[in-house]
């Protein structure tokens, strides 16, 4: 993140985007201006670019919105935040795929970091699954389940793309962090909780 942060790239900037709302490319690419609400800080996909065919709404953290105030210093005509080469088309995805391999970031995937978002959510938060995967548009629970459940959860998600954003920007959850030592024969010691800051 601070290397894509360090690069002028619209591509990279559409990247570190994608990674800050655990979005999908083409729900990043397909974005346009009029999406972005400022005021409630919200990003609302419309229903045809979502893999589930429903609108969703994304809480943009600060670490986001930052990102949406470099891309509109770079604003050209047209209502495409990430606009591509041609005009009144959107950057395409290869452009993506290609930053990554500029950074030689290994076998990293754009989706990847969907995937590192919810290991995140799982093993580094006490948010409940449901709000994890109401992060990431998933469809979670039966048919019966999800009539019942018609919230967003958007201020419960909101808190969590905070602590996404902090955790990307560098920044330790708060609370008390135990120091790992390595003892002789190369087993850990430590905290009480050692075992869960790996």
């Amino acid at each position: 993140m601070a290397d894509l942060r360090n690069r002028e790239a619209n591509a990279a900037l559409a990247l570190r985007f994608t990674i800050l709302n655990a979005s999908r490319s083409g729900e990043v690419l397909g974005a346009r201006w009029p999406e972005i609400d400022r005021c409630s800080q919200v990003w609302t996909v419309p229903a045809e670019r979502m893999k589930a065919g429903r609108e969703h709404r994304v809480p943009l953290s600060a670490g986001a919105l930052g990102a949406l105030d470099e891309a509109e210093r770079l604003r050209g005509p047209g209502d495409y935040i990430f606009p591509g080469q041609r005009w009144g088309r959107p950057l395409c995805d290869a452009a993506l795929h290609t930053i990554l391999r500029r950074m030689k970031v290994g076998t990293a995937t754009v989706h990847g970091f969907r995937s590192s978002f919810r290991d995140w959510a799982g093993e580094c938060t006490s948010v409940p699954r449901e709000i994890a995967e109401a992060a990431l548009a998933h469809v979670v629970g039966d048919e019966t389940e999800r009539a019942y459940r018609r919230g967003d959860a958007l201020e419960k998600r909101r808190k969590l793309m905070e602590e996404w954003a902090g955790f990307l920007a560098g920044r330790q959850a708060a609370g008390p962090v135990a120091p790992l030592h390595w003892a002789a024969g190369g087993k850990k010691t430590g905290g009480a909780n050692s075992e869960d800051l790996l």
